[in-house]
């Protein structure tokens, strides 16, 4: 699944905001949680390195390979 900078953003505003606050405060809220949620992806999308290792299947010619992850990997 994509990280989502205003999916995520929503997500934190909802958990930390008053159930009671003026609709205008909530959607100031997410708004702003929106923007550093985004900035955030944006972040571990330019500079996220995955190291060499991770076990992939793969399927095709040597020149023409596709394939997907078949474990965990992580980012460094």
């Amino acid at each position: 699944m994509a990280m989502n900078g205003n999916t995520m953003g929503t997500e934190v505003a909802n958990a930390i905001m008053n159930a009671s606050a003026p609709p205008e405060v909530k959607a100031a809220c997410i708004e702003l949680w929106q923007k550093i949620c985004t900035a955030i992806v944006g972040h571990i999308t330019a500079n996220a390195e995955v190291p060499a290792g991770i076990a992939v299947t793969t399927a095709g010619s040597p020149t023409a390979q596709t394939g997907s992850t078949t474990a965990p990997g992580s980012v460094t």
